[in-house]
């Protein structure tokens, strides 16, 4: 796990209004996506690693599905988050 207690702190306090609140959908969408660009360079130089290969599937669908959830509760937030940490061109 590449994040740090203090990274957490910074995307939370960076996506919600209380860094303490973490279960606000764009905190933990962040966090997803920062781990996911972790994972990525990961496997970029460890090809064969199954496992992290796997664990990067699963954390996209996760950040899918708080997507597909943000983008049916709120759509305003939901393009707001999009563009912050640029997920679509």
């Amino acid at each position: 796990m590449s994040l740090t207690a203090e990274k957490k702190k910074e995307i939370f306090k960076k996506f919600n209004s209380k860094e303490s609140d973490t279960g606000t959908s764009e905190g933990q969408i962040a966090m997803f996506s920062s781990r996911i660009e972790h994972l990525t360079g990961h496997l970029k130089k460890n090809h064969k690693d199954v496992a992290t290969e796997r664990s990067l599937v699963l954390m996209v669908g996760k950040r899918r599905r708080l997507l597909n959830y943000l983008k049916n509760k709120d759509i305003e937030r939901y393009r707001e988050i999009i563009k912050t940490l640029k997920l679509r061109k």
